[in-house]
């Protein structure tokens, strides 16, 4: 019987944000202006005494958790979880956004992100993408869940009642988990800002989002 917090925060602001590109499983540095806000989000959590520290493997996830943690009261060694990377895009890692949900959801009638979770739910953001792309590569909703299950198997077994743990992960994976696993009252209209924080209870295997992209200051 386990019941433990995970505080997901997303990474600092990057190159390919900037540039409004699809960054999923590739990379890109933090921006000044990321590490400005990555340092807000440390102290602003400097004081919670968490138990684990962990980020995706990506250098962006990795270097925001490094400056969090460099802040934090507990001296804890950061680990790596691939399971919570961003969703892979496949053939259209790298391309500019606009021009991806137009292509994925042009024929569907809409061309945007939010339009296709909006009028077919969110899961069909996955799926129209995985359809588009010419090499099969991009994730469906099927496989991107399946992968986000490994991860909370994972955090299952090192977790003890009442644990806290830190997990710099991404936008759109942050995200899924709040349109998921929201409380009710909670209203989910936008993707998380960078360096916010969204705070998931895990209670003996049932997640419940109790804070969404919270701006830490």
């Amino acid at each position: 019987m386990t019941k433990y917090q995970i505080y997901f925060v997303r990474h600092g602001r990057t190159f390919y944000n900037k540039l409004h590109k699809m960054q999923g499983w590739s990379d890109s540095p933090l921006l000044p202006e990321g590490i400005e806000v990555a340092k807000t989000a440390a102290n602003a959590l400097k004081d919670v005494a968490f138990d684990h520290a962990y980020s995706s493997d990506t250098t962006r996830a990795m270097n925001t958790a490094k400056i969090i943690m460099n802040a934090n009261k507990k001296d804890l060694h950061r680990h790596t979880i691939p399971e919570f990377r961003e969703q892979f895009y496949g053939y259209f890692e790298g391309m500019f956004a606009a021009e991806t949900w137009f292509i994925a959801g042009e024929k569907y009638g809409t061309p945007t992100y939010l339009g296709i979770a909006k009028k077919f739910g969110f899961d069909k953001t996955f799926d129209f993408l995985n359809q588009a792309d010419p090499l099969n590569f991009a994730e469906n909703a099927e496989q991107y869940w399946e992968r986000i299950g490994r991860g909370f198997e994972k955090l299952d077994r090192i977790a003890n009642d009442g644990d806290k743990i830190l997990l710099v992960s991404h936008s759109t994976t942050i995200y899924s988990l709040a349109q998921r696993y929201h409380a009710p009252n909670l209203k989910i209209t936008e993707t998380p800002l960078n360096s916010s924080l969204t705070i998931l209870d895990r209670d003996n295997g049932l997640n419940s989002v109790s804070t969404y992209n919270k701006v830490l200051k």
